[in-house]
């Protein structure tokens, strides 16, 4: 038995106040007038006897009385059973953590895990009273503010509209925050109640401790409800990856999809559909073994240009969630193509083999490199340099690099090595050695040695695959270079120059030529290779590389805003809904974009037009139905060292009943007043009883 008002209990000295009361009587003499003889002969000894016993028993019962009602203001309460009307009036404050990742969409005879979570935690929230209070926590939002609230209806109302989250749970974080929320409350009922399947991707590794002894300790109880009753058949998709490099409309693009067996069964013949912007564009079979990852590889091309959605689906099973995924990709309406030069010699080959190019894939600029510095170079996509005057516009080149753009470098006609390296020295890249070979001399020439066939400009670019040669173009006068292992070689020519090199910068890329573009230092513009190898160099180039696809629905992703133009963007999500965010372009270079919880596609747009294509994916750790036991949840409470009381309830039982047993609810209070009460009435009875034997023999 505990008492909820402690304090109380100095009251119990009181209980001595009726025994110093009766043995002060004792020590008082009463005359009485009668004749010895005659007192002597009436006198009852039998009857003196009784009022004697009488006494005693009033005073036990006085003392009863007393000692009850103090223990009724100090509150009485027994854990373990509720007695019947005996409810504790005690304010209870409760943290509510419920797992609302897919893998709670499980189907059981009762509904999904997460519908009957939900509806125990409503009951819960139901039962409350007025002063007590309540928070929400769901295991995919630990990073969202949660406050203790005694507005019920809000929370219910909370409750009702959650969905299923497609990101990852972190139990640690959650009893970490439901742990501070019950350490600020000040009511003696503190309980913290989670609703979870226990999936094992939710504990954290063994080796990771976290003391919360001091938030969760005594007085703490933990209410744990478990939804697992099933084996559960299970496919997941966990990858879906984009092969190719260069993409062209109505050109085969290459994917291969990863689809995992979190069953205890094979499945054979599983069919496998992809989706180009919403239409089934192939489809292929697969068979994968239990425990086992599947690589499925599939083609498809895309009929239009722009963002393109694409996504890999599987059949229906036990959990639908994850049998889904989804990558975009970017394919150029048209190529915006600027060529820097000072003279003609140096480009004009370039510009013929560009110009192949049919009109509605390009734009194609020219400007001196002394007009860089008037032109908004984020409006190009592939940049060629055949300059070495640009060295004053270097800066506005690197960033242009650095926040993804493209550039290739032609070394000029007159090339001069001084201003070229410093060039390359303003781009942090190797520099060049000197000068081989004479102009227009081709007595004495170098020619390609090793090419990197596996480079994406050259898939597609022969006629049999399985024949790849290219015609080598005699080179009489070069750049000894070479990458110093900053940057990929491509090819390299017989003395061990690289001819065509490429480098990182930022996000963005360059290709290097260590020849100019003119037909005197070789006959590479005259080579059947030439004018292909640059197309694929352009086209490849102006691929921006796709990091949207490795979202994870819950974690937020940085927007560039260099192609902000309004001040406002709006982002369509997955379910339709939208957010519109404002922002403060002149301090702003990136927006954290946080509302993450679908996976799908977001869709960002500044004014009409669509700036990002977003591809957030499930968290694949969900996928897999590998769930704890008592013992897993146990060793971590250790973990995070809780002191409370763990209290397990089956979700077949009462949950309510299980609770107001668990909890300080049977308060007897009551019962101790009204036994009181009775003692009371019983002891006015015997008073007056002994007053008149006391009369009786006084007359």
């Amino acid at each position: 038995m505990t008492f909820l008002n402690p304090a109380v209990l100095i009251g119990l000295l009181a209980a001595a106040i009726p025994v110093i009361i009766h043995l002060l009587n004792l020590r008082k003499l009463k005359k009485i007038e009668f004749s010895t003889l005659a007192f002597l002969k009436e006198l009852q000894k039998n009857k003196i006897r009784k009022i004697k016993i009488k006494q005693w028993l009033l005073l036990v019962l006085r003392v009863m009385i007393i000692l009850l009602i103090v223990f009724a203001f100090a509150r009485p309460a027994l854990r373990g059973f509720n007695i019947a009307g005996t409810t504790s009036a005690a304010k209870t404050t409760a943290v509510l953590i419920i797992d609302d990742t897919f893998s709670m969409s499980v189907l059981s005879q009762n509904g999904s895990y997460f519908n009957q979570a939900k509806d125990l935690a409503r009951q819960v929230i139901e039962q409350l009273k007025e002063g007590d209070e309540a928070a929400l926590i769901f295991l995919s939002e630990v990073n969202k503010q949660s406050n203790l609230i005694s507005d019920f209806a809000s929370l219910i109302n909370q409750l009702n509209q959650k969905e299923i989250s497609f990101g990852n749970a972190k139990l640690t974080d959650a009893m970490t925050m439901a742990a501070d929320l019950v350490d600020k409350s000040k009511n003696f009922n503190r309980e913290i109640y989670l609703f979870t399947d226990f999936q094992k991707n939710i504990f954290p590794p063994a080796d990771l401790k976290s003391d919360l002894s001091d938030l969760l300790n005594e007085n703490i109880k933990l209410y744990s409800f478990s939804f697992t009753d099933k084996k559960v058949f299970n496919l997941g998709i966990d990858e879906l990856r984009i092969n190719s490099q260069i993409f062209e409309k109505d050109k085969p693009i290459s994917f291969s999809v990863n689809v995992s067996n979190y069953s205890d069964q094979d499945v054979k013949n599983g069919v496998l559909s992809l989706f180009i912007n919403e239409k089934r564009a192939a489809q292929k079979s697969f068979d994968v073994e239990t425990g086992k990852t599947a690589l499925v590889d599939i083609e498809a091309s895309a009929d239009a240009s722009g963002f393109v959605d694409v996504s890999a689906e599987i059949e229906p099973d036990d959990i639908e969630y994850d049998n889904k995924r989804f990558n975009s990709l970017f394919i150029p309406d048209k190529i915006s193509i600027l060529i820097v030069a000072d003279d003609d010699e140096s480009y004009k080959f370039i510009k013929l083999a560009l110009k192949t190019i049919s009109n509605e894939k390009i734009i194609l600029e020219e400007r001196n490199s002394n007009k860089i510095s008037g032109i908004e170079l984020k409006n190009y996509d592939v940049i060629f340099i055949c300059s070495e005057n640009i060295i004053q516009s270097s800066d506005k080149l690197n960033q242009y690099l650095k926040n993804g753009g493209s550039i290739i470098i032609f070394p000029s006609s007159k090339a001069e090595i001084e201003r070229l390296n410093d060039v390359l020295k303003k781009f942090d890249l190797p520099v060049t050695t000197g000068l081989a070979g004479k102009i227009k001399d081709k007595s004495l020439t170098v020619s390609f040695d090793k090419i990197d066939y596996n480079h994406p400009i050259f898939v597609n670019l022969f006629r049999k695959e399985g024949k790849k040669n290219v015609e080598s173009p005699s080179v009489n006068y070069f750049l000894k270079y070479s990458t110093q292992g900053k940057g990929t070689s491509i090819i390299q020519l017989t003395d061990g120059s690289s001819f065509l090199s490429e480098f990182k910068v930022g996000n963005g890329k360059m290709f290097f030529f260590n020849i100019s573009g003119n037909i005197g230092w070789s006959n590479f513009p005259l080579k059947s290779i030439f004018a292909p190898l640059l197309i694929k160099s352009v086209f490849y180039l102006s691929q921006k590389e796709n990091l949207k696809s490795n979202i994870i629905a819950g974690e937020p992703y940085a927007i560039e805003l260099n192609k902000i133009k309004s001040a406002q963007i709006k982002i369509l999500r997955p379910d339709s809904t939208t957010d519109h965010i404002n922002l403060d372009l002149a301090n702003q270079k990136y927006l954290e974009y946080k509302n993450t919880n679908l996976s799908g596609f977001y869709k960002v747009y500044s004014g009409k037009e669509l700036i990002e294509n977003l591809a957030v994916n499930h968290d694949k750790s969900e996928s897999n139905p590998d769930y704890a036991d008592k013992n897993v949840f146990e060793k971590f409470l250790k973990q995070i060292n809780f002191k409370g009381n763990l209290i397990s309830i089956d979700k077949n039982k009462n949950p309510l009943e299980a609770i107001n047993q668990a909890r300080f609810g049977s308060e007897l209070w009551r019962i101790f007043l009204l036994i009181a009460l009775i003692l009371a009435i019983i002891e006015m009875s015997i008073a007056r009883n002994i007053k008149k034997d006391l009369e009786g023999i006084n007359t």
